[in-house]
């Protein structure tokens, strides 16, 4: 029996790895990825989605089944870098933006006018960052990611207390440092009564990825990564791919450092946010940009040799596209069968992809701007 005694321990190791592993196996066999090396960031929109409702139904009355086509409650940009630092900025439900296909709302519309990709196209038109990926999360997400992380310490700023009996949410918090389990959690960031409406939730949402970061960071809950992963699939509709989430796993393996930023604006009519534009200019290029997306560039159009119109056109596509800053410059027509970039390498590449033509061009570009597109007859 003492010789077979190393197998039967080898037997139980794995036996209990398999264990741990187990609510991840969903996850892990969708975006299984090794951890790879990124030379960009990577950033991910996270919205959590509210539920629907029966129509026809009378309180108190279950949810209908989760399809995440509801409004969303929270929304965060969350961009890894890849030495392991994770920005986050916080964008009120509230603020006020022209949705792409629908005119101007609460950017909380968004997804419910036109699905998650009306949602990113919105975020990165009032932005200029570009998503890589996309994830909305059911209401469950947060109660079942919170237990699976075995409870989140934090502050809680004021005592807080309210009952909606109709929509199942109790909340009863003490001011003072406290440990929240996944029930008491979801009523800390739900609570809306207090000085700052939106933007006292939004600073709550901060507190709270701030202090999940830590308790996930902690060696000591290594074992219950599995469950997180388990937790997030359960409850999230996304469109990540195995490339985005091995170059996040490889840049989370340096140890997560979570920075937190509130999309610069002031309060508009009817308590809406309205965005300060220079003052998301401002905070992108400090925190945010990435210097080889031209989303974050000045970009010139210059038509040279497309039809009447095309500048206009153009313009139009990259802007919904994220790009910021869009200028139509006008020089000397003449024969050019092909469209040129002009301007860094890099970014002039990834602008390539997105226009979907033309070719590098050494020239100068037009003053005062990055990069330089002049318009040949195949633009389009």
């Amino acid at each position: 029996m003492p010789r077979f005694r190393p197998f039967l321990t080898l037997a139980v190791v794995l036996a209990g790895g398999v264990a741990l592993l187990a609510p991840a196996a969903p996850a892990l066999g969708r975006f299984g990825s090794l951890p790879r090396a990124s030379e960009r960031p990577v950033t991910l929109l996270l919205a959590g989605v509210t539920p629907n409702y029966p129509p026809s139904a009378v309180w108190p009355y279950p949810a209908a089944p989760e399809d995440y086509s509801g409004l969303t409650d929270t929304i965060v940009l969350a961009q890894v870098q890849p030495d392991g630092q994770v920005r986050l900025l916080s964008i009120p439900r509230d603020t006020w933006v022209n949705v792409p296909g629908w005119g101007y709302g609460k950017i909380n519309s968004a997804n419910r006018r036109g699905g998650p990709d009306t949602l990113v196209q919105a975020v990165q038109q009032l932005t200029g960052l570009r998503v890589d990926a996309h994830a909305l999360l059911s209401l469950n997400a947060l109660r079942d990611l919170t237990d699976a992380a075995g409870g989140v310490n934090l502050t809680v700023p004021e005592d807080m207390r309210y009952d909606d009996t109709a929509g199942r949410l109790h909340i009863n918090l003490k001011a003072g440092p406290q440990h929240l389990n996944g029930q008491q959690a979801e009523g800390f960031l739900r609570f809306r009564h207090d000085a700052l409406g939106d933007i006292g939730r939004v600073s709550r949402q901060q507190m709270f990825l701030g202090a999940l970061a830590a308790r996930l960071r902690s060696p000591l809950n290594a074992w219950r990564l599995p469950a997180v992963v388990g937790a997030l699939d359960r409850n999230a509709s996304t469109d990540l791919t195995r490339g985005t989430f091995g170059a996040v796993l490889g840049a989370l393996l340096h140890g997560p450092k979570v920075s937190a930023a509130t999309l610069p604006g002031r309060f508009g009519p009817g308590g809406t946010w309205s965005p300060d534009a220079a003052g998301i200019r401002a905070l992108v290029q400090e925190q945010f940009a990435d210097p080889g997306d031209p989303r974050a560039l000045s970009v010139a159009l210059v038509n040279v040799d497309a039809p009447q119109g095309t500048a206009r056109r153009v313009k139009a596509r990259l802007e919904a596209a994220g790009y910021r800053d869009v200028r139509i410059v006008s020089e000397d027509r003449h024969a050019l069968p092909r469209t040129t970039l002009s301007g860094n390498a890099g970014a002039a590449g990834a602008l390539r992809r997105d226009l979907g033509y033309g070719v590098p061009d050494g020239s100068a570009g037009a003053p005062g701007v990055a990069l330089t597109v002049r318009l040949g007859a195949d633009a389009r």
